[in-house]
């Protein structure tokens, strides 16, 4: 009786670790507030008439779209490393206002106003990368900033922001021109995870002429006190900056097994002459 009731156990913790496995969970970084605006990031984003995406397609939307969240849908789609939930939205085109779906992967992660310009992050697609530390392929997020005006795409630049478990937050920030010359904003879009050993990513972004410049990317980790990897620009106008420069910094710590810190830094120095960078 012991060995039945053992094996049936067994059973039920292998049913219930496949159901796990297989339940679609949505990314943090796709969770938008109902009754509040937001706008579309992807080109020509289609509005279905129900939440799924075999549903009929009643309308498609551009980028810089403003719609309004209605409603959050149970429904979730995973494309790719991103999954997202529907959203029931409303929108207006012309005079004319309109109800339907939207897969909200679609939907930009942070949009800002600046100087008659609409800068707009967000997420477009999962790309493989081979990576080079573990020698084989893995799948990456690729996020996308974009210029817009009005309707007219000025420019857009496009970086890896990691895998899916390092989607559950993500900020988008208009900065000053850190007093380098020619620079009329920087853009700082960051994606993070919320675990320990999960990186986050920041990409800053110069903005000058109507041009986006992508700067190095950052990358910080960091596993309780035991270990952390962090890395920084310093910029002319933070303390110990350069006139016409911005300095990569890095430092690293990580605890041995008798609890002793090791540390290593590092640092690149970037010279910036009014429209490019280069390492000195």
């Amino acid at each position: 009786m012991k060995t039945l009731l053992t094996a049936l156990f067994v059973l039920f913790l292998q049913l219930f670790s496949a159901q796990e496995e297989n339940m679609i969970y949505p990314d943090g970084v796709f969770g938008f507030e109902e009754n509040k605006a937001q706008k579309v990031f992807t080109d020509w984003t289609r509005v279905r008439k129900e939440p799924d995406v075999k549903s009929q397609v009643t309308d498609s939307l551009q980028t810089n779209q403003q719609v309004m969240i209605l409603k959050k849908e149970e429904a979730i789609l995973r494309l790719g490393e991103r999954g997202a939930n529907w959203y029931k939205v409303s929108y207006q085109k012309g005079e004319t206002v309109s109800e339907g779906y939207i897969w909200g992967g679609n939907l930009c992660v942070g949009y800002r106003n600046k100087n008659g310009y609409d800068f707009l992050f967000g997420l477009s697609k999962t790309v493989d990368r081979k990576s080079k530390e573990y020698n084989r392929t893995q799948k990456q997020n690729i996020a996308g900033i974009k210029v817009m005006e009005g309707n007219t795409l000025i420019d857009e630049v496009y970086f890896d922001t990691g895998r899916g478990e390092e989607l559950s937050y993500a900020t988008f920030t208009i900065e000053s021109g850190h007093k380098l010359k020619n620079v009329e904003l920087t853009l700082k879009a960051m994606v993070s995870g919320e675990a320990c050993g999960i990186a986050s990513y920041d990409q800053y972004v110069f903005f000058k002429d109507k041009k986006l410049i992508t700067l190095p990317q950052l990358m910080n980790v960091g596993d309780a006190d035991v270990y952390y990897h962090s890395e920084e620009f310093v910029f002319p106008n933070d303390k110990g900056g350069i006139p016409d420069t911005f300095v990569f910094k890095m430092e690293e710590m990580e605890k041995d097994d008798k609890d002793r810190e090791k540390k290593k830094r590092s640092s690149k120095t970037y010279l910036w002459n009014g429209s490019t960078y280069s390492q000195k």
